[in-house]
């Protein structure tokens, strides 16, 4: 067993229970000459004491070692009645969940150990492949969901943007999809978490605003629309950003959830974007379109992800188990708890209650 798979294995409490262990993964990457960076993600946790039955689970640092994150280790302090880290099915995207009974203190503290690396696709020459062939396990990429309907109003939609665009390959596709969402859809700093991802509603109102998971959603929804497999990777930022003062912080992180899109092009893999971050800073900058950083963050966004930032999963209405009474979620991205099968408002740290920080571990330049 590998140190980190060790460490990913640890839990400390009363209680403790690992319902399922590390997933088997591929030999390891061989150590990249990119900079790793270290970072430490704690979640504290104090639930309320109302009611007979409070239930918790957490997403947690995906455990799929990349070129640009692998995670070291996942550990959690406190009592409960039961706990566990799980992996969400068919996934290498770990959960933390504890159980209280009435009468029980409910605070915990879980925290992981996670390494980032900037990540940047070159598109310069890539060619598609003569006869282009998406694998099986990427299909599942190009089919509908709730969230991202392929109905009549979103092939118009993709077809309307492609065709105006004079684009034909995959590649071009993506690009004008991304290029028509920058210059037409609105980030509303109004909206409450990172939004809903209902590009139907969207659609159906002609209301294109929204914050990261809405507008990624519609990326991802267009894309799938144009024959591309897209999806979007749920996270969290957490380090401070070198592209600009509003994409990232470290510290308190609470409310620095953030999800990012990837679009799948033949013979190359998953090409990072995110739209939504271009889209944000016009708006909280108030630049136009043609602004040079703007149009300079455009061109760094279509390629890349800055990876001061750590993906938790890429789950589209996720089902968290038979102790969940909400049913499925349409992502995964924030702490859910449940007090006698009432959901929390996990849009509100302070009553909710949850306190999520980051902190950079010095030294971590190497990948074990």
């Amino acid at each position: 067993m590998k140190r980190r798979d060790f460490f990913k294995l640890i839990g400390t409490g009363a209680a403790a229970a690992v319902l399922a262990p590390s997933v088997s993964r591929a030999a390891a990457l061989p150590l990249s000459q990119a900079k790793w960076r270290g970072y430490q993600l704690t979640y504290q946790i104090t639930l309320p004491a109302a009611g007979k039955v409070a239930k918790l689970w957490l997403p947690l640092p995906d455990t799929n070692d990349t070129v640009y994150q692998f995670t070291q280790g996942n550990n959690w302090s406190g009592k409960a009645t039961a706990s566990a880290f799980y992996m969400l099915p068919g996934t290498a995207s770990p959960v933390f969940f504890a159980t209280w009974q009435k009468g029980e203190e409910r605070t915990v503290k879980v925290s992981s150990i996670v390494k980032t690396a900037h990540r940047a696709v070159d598109l310069s020459f890539y060619q598609a492949p003569v006869k282009a062939s998406i694998p099986q396990n990427i299909q599942r990429y190009l089919q509908p969901t709730k969230q991202v309907p392929l109905d009549n109003a979103v092939k118009k939609l993709a077809h309307s943007i492609t065709s105006q665009a004079n684009a034909h390959t995959p590649l071009q596709q993506a690009r004008a999809v991304y290029d028509w969402i920058i210059d037409n859809v609105t980030y509303d700093n109004n909206v409450r978490g990172q939004g809903r991802g209902d590009i139907r509603s969207m659609l159906s109102g002609e209301n294109f605003s929204g914050k990261c998971a809405d507008i990624h959603s519609l990326f991802v929804g267009l894309a799938r629309a144009s024959g591309i497999p897209a999806r979007i990777q749920y996270g969290i930022r957490i380090g401070e950003s070198s592209l600009n003062k509003n994409l990232g912080k470290s510290g308190d992180v609470s409310t620095s959830q953030h999800c990012q899109a990837e679009f799948y092009l033949a013979g190359l893999g998953w090409v990072p974007v995110d739209p939504s971050d271009v889209a944000r800073v016009m708006t909280l900058e108030s630049l136009p379109g043609n602004h040079d950083v703007i149009s300079q963050l455009r061109e760094k966004l279509f390629g890349s992800w800055e990876m001061n930032w750590v993906a938790f999963n890429d789950g589209e209405n996720v089902d968290l188990g038979k102790a969940c009474a909400a049913g499925r979620l349409p992502f995964f991205l924030y702490p859910h708890a449940e007090i006698d099968g009432k959901q929390q408002d996990s849009l509100e740290p302070e009553s909710f209650s949850y306190k999520i920080t980051s902190a950079t571990l010095v030294g971590t330049g190497a990948k074990l």
